[in-house]
């Protein structure tokens, strides 16, 4: 008789959808797959989703995967940054304030004026911007009183469907490392007093390894469920990759993400660089870009163009700014075009539009590395993931901006695979990582370099050096 496999379901909650995984604790298999929409709305700067959508989402992707009701454990990555409050009885007061909503720019710059960038970095690894959530409370109480006064409970997106699951309160070191106010050794309680805020509304920081609680009776998953501690969507993928210290990594989604996991704790004054920590015991130092993939596909629509329809050759470049930008930190800023001549062709544009989105990230590679104390070798291959790593637009503009080789998993769903390797590891004993190495889940074919386009990158940058009075400082 054939042995029965062992499964866990690792979950990724992302901006759009939530997405769940079957795997097989030994081999790795994906043996059944979920998944349910989300809505998101605001206009202007605005981004916000219903948490009660996110839980019944959750349920919907658990049942798709076929065994929800037999998975041996159980772990949620979430988008990070996103502010949820709840009320005494945990519902939600008002729609979560996802993390691409940048209505809290001037309350992050006030912020940062209040305590010094220098400080900030000292203290939580990062200097905040719109995104963080500590900005994102900021704003909520100096615009939504009522809404901060009636708030009993304060979680991120990953936080609020493992309490729903368990019934507890936790967090991990991961996503908590996106707040602005965790400092790596716990709560900044004067951070967390300049915002009005008690960490009696906060989530318990478990330690890596550490499982959140157990399956209720009557939710999603077989009562009794072991719940790993779960944690954010960077580092669940990086989870998901194996990631070893220094090897780089681009993520080419509807935003754009380059990191690294780095041994040295990470303190980026410029602001450039997120200091996060990773889900185990290191760090996972982040610079992230809001307009990557969408934002390319929209100029193609504008161009009546398929999206890999490109053209080399001309001189123009495309500042794609359409929703505001975080690297550079500009929130107010829209798309520029420059350099337009009369034999400039649509396929070039678009082509732009591509270098745009892609050179802001590889602008910060070494600075990622730097701030985790890494030394940068451009001969190891970048790791290219996210949608745009299936596009060969995608994979041949990073080649050609960054002279380097790339390689692209085979794996899909990096964040619920590193989930799942989550769950796995309250199973096997071993560390989430170690269980996607023996999974192979970084392995991928690799696409050899190119001779960098230096002409290119030199455009770019002056492109922008001399727009920023035109896009509006951060």
């Amino acid at each position: 008789m054939a042995q029965t496999a062992r499964v866990v379901i690792g979950v990724d909650s992302s901006t759009q959808a939530t997405k769940a995984l079957a795997v097989d604790i030994d081999s790795g298999a994906v043996l059944g797959e979920g998944r349910a929409p989300h809505t998101v709305t605001g206009t202007g700067g605005a981004r916000e989703s219903d948490p009660e959508q996110w839980w019944a989402a959750l349920g919907t992707a658990l049942a798709g995967t076929g065994h929800a009701g037999s998975a041996e454990a159980v772990s949620v990555g979430g988008q990070q940054h996103g502010l949820v409050t709840l009320d005494p009885a945990g519902r939600p007061v008002r729609p979560a304030m996802l993390w691409n909503d940048v209505r809290a720019a001037p309350q992050a710059r006030a912020l940062v004026e209040r305590l010094g960038a220098e400080e900030w970095a000292r203290r939580v690894g990062s200097v905040p911007t719109a995104a963080f959530t500590i900005a994102k409370w900021a704003w909520l109480a100096a615009t939504e009183p009522e809404a901060a006064g009636a708030t009993a409970a304060v979680r991120l997106p990953h936080d609020y469907l493992t309490g729903r699951l368990t019934g507890g309160a936790t967090t991990d070191r991961g996503d908590a490392s996106g707040t602005g106010w965790w400092s790596g050794d716990g709560y900044d309680r004067e951070i967390l007093a300049s915002v009005g805020l008690d960490t009696a509304k906060l989530p318990t920081v478990l330690a890596a390894g550490q499982r959140a609680g157990t399956a209720l009776p009557g939710g999603p998953l077989r009562a009794g469920t072991p719940v790993a501690a779960g944690t954010g969507d960077n580092m669940a993928a990086a989870l998901g990759l194996g990631l070893a210290p220094g090897r780089p990594v681009l993520s080419l989604g509807t935003s754009g993400t380059v990191y690294a996991v780095t041994e040295g704790r990470p303190a980026d004054p410029t602001g450039t660089v997120a200091g996060f920590a990773d889900a185990l015991g290191g760090w996972l130092p982040l610079a992230c870009t809001l307009n990557c993939t969408q934002a390319v596909d929209r100029v193609a629509a504008l161009l009546g163009r398929d999206r890999a329809d490109v053209e080399p050759g001309g001189s123009v470049v495309m500042l794609p700014f359409l929703d505001g930008e975080r690297t550079p930190n500009l929130p107010d800023a829209s798309g520029l075009l420059h350099g337009l001549r009369h034999d400039t062709t649509p396929g070039q544009i678009l082509q732009a539009a591509y270098d745009g989105a892609a050179y802001a990230l590889l602008a910060a590679l070494d600075d990622v590395l730097k701030a985790g104390g890494q030394a940068a070798d451009p001969d190891v291959p970048l790791l290219l993931i996210g949608g745009g790593a299936q596009g060969a637009a995608w994979r041949d503009t990073v080649r050609r901006l960054s002279g380097r080789a790339v390689q692209v998993p085979a794996a899909k769903e990096l964040v619920a695979l590193g989930a799942a390797a989550q769950a796995a590891a309250l199973v096997t004993g071993e560390r989430p990582d170690e269980v996607a190495r023996r999974w192979r889940t970084a392995d991928g074919p690799l696409h050899e370099p190119v001779p960098r386009d230096d002409a290119a990158l030199a455009r770019l940058a002056d492109t922008l050096a001399r727009a920023e009075p035109l896009l509006g400082s951060g």
